[in-house]
């Protein structure tokens, strides 16, 4: 679902890369993780890749579409979850949802199912037909994630998506994600949160400096220590 190759991201402001060859896959009923520090280039990988930021060097193929060269194809296999909840204000969660499926060419029934089903499950149903400007935090960032799967994408992407939520939220989405990969469909994530990478991640890839470090396959290695390597990989740096 997912094929980057040689990636590489320099912003005019910075000589050093933010983003430096970066190659890896996603395939469809896979979740993959990035972890990394603060300022490891996750968030820059990420927006590379949904097309919000230009890069310089290399490939990004979504569902077999290039973004350079098919970017509108492309960017309508991601459902994107922002870091930072961005959303229309001054709608309400019900036209939201609406306004983003009809973007993507959503079907009736998707958009329905978002808005009733899967609204009910994120206990934010009640809400949908007031103004998104009185959401909380934690209820912009459950919109986010409803608005990104209307259109039923066949890659979901979502960066820090568990800012904000409250355990029973959180617990809630590492199932959906589950359940979505089960599905034939392929997720990439990242997080800070080592605990829910575990539980849900088949494929963690650790990011410093820009770079991949090391790739691990939680099904190959189920009593990998995350935490532990997480630690000794920014320890180095600390030296």
């Amino acid at each position: 679902m997912l094929n980057v190759t040689g990636l590489s991201k320099k912003y005019p402001s910075n000589d050093k890369y933010s983003a430096h060859d970066i190659s890896f896959s996603v395939a469809a009923g896979e979740v993959v993780g990035l972890v990394g520090s603060n300022g490891a280039g996750k968030s820059t990988i990420i927006k590379s890749i949904i097309g919000v930021l230009p890069f310089q060097e290399g490939k990004v193929e979504v569902n077999g579409f290039d973004l350079n060269t098919q970017s509108e194809q492309a960017k309508k296999q991601i459902g994107y979850v922002p870091d930072d909840h961005s959303v229309y204000d001054k709608l309400t969660g019900r036209e939201y949802i609406n306004y983003i499926g009809s973007l993507y060419g959503a079907t009736k029934q998707q958009k329905e199912y978002v808005a009733n089903d899967l609204a009910k499950q994120f206990d934010i149903a009640y809400a949908l037909d007031t103004q998104i400007a009185g959401y909380s935090h934690g209820m912009k960032q459950k919109i986010c994630i409803l608005g990104a799967l209307v259109h039923n994408p066949a890659l979901w992407i979502l960066d820090e998506p568990m800012v904000g939520l409250d355990p029973q939220t959180m617990a809630l989405l590492v199932k959906l994600i589950r359940n979505y990969a089960d599905e034939h469909h392929a997720v990439l994530f990242s997080s800070h949160s080592l605990e829910t990478v575990k539980k849900a991640c088949d494929i963690v890839i650790f990011i410093k400096h820009g770079q991949i470090v090391k790739t691990v396959d939680l099904r190959e290695n189920k009593d990998f220590d995350l935490e532990k390597e997480f630690m000794a990989i920014n320890e180095v740096e600390n030296a």
